[in-house]
């Protein structure tokens, strides 16, 4: 039976609840919901959001996607799928232009899913999950 071990890269904050930042079992990693914190640099500091705008938030919030997928043994070449939650139906051309920009070179791509989300915390405008195969 394969191990299923909890993902937390240097950097990231506890988690709000009983969640982990990610998890890997076998060849799947799975990255949870990330959003637009820089990362911490002392124990126990309150992460804060990037700047206010959603460019830098679409930009950190990948950074620490992958930060998630490095800590797990992954890259984006294993990620198949990300699912991309964003605040409002307005940002959407100026989230297509960050993506673009940032996975610009890339022979593949992984699949993704944007939709609509209000629930997020004050002042965050989008949040991001992955999955990952490795192998």
């Amino acid at each position: 039976m394969t191990e299923k071990t909890a993902v937390t890269p240097s950097g990231h904050t506890t988690p709000p609840a009983l969640f982990s930042h990610g998890v890997r079992k076998g060849n799947v990693l799975q990255v949870a919901g990330q959003v637009g914190f820089l990362p911490v640099t002392a124990p126990g500091a309150t992460p804060a959001v990037v700047g206010p705008g959603l460019p830098e938030q679409v930009r950190q919030t990948l950074d620490n996607v992958h930060a998630v997928l490095d800590a797990g043994g992954a890259s984006w070449e294993d990620v198949v799928m990300l699912r991309v939650y964003l605040t409002d139906t307005a940002h959407f051309a100026e989230f297509n232009e960050v993506w673009d920009a940032y996975f610009a070179g890339r022979v593949t791509v992984p699949a993704a899913r944007t939709t609509v989300y209000v629930g997020l915390p004050a002042g965050l405008l989008v949040e991001i999950d992955a999955l990952a195969v490795l192998g």
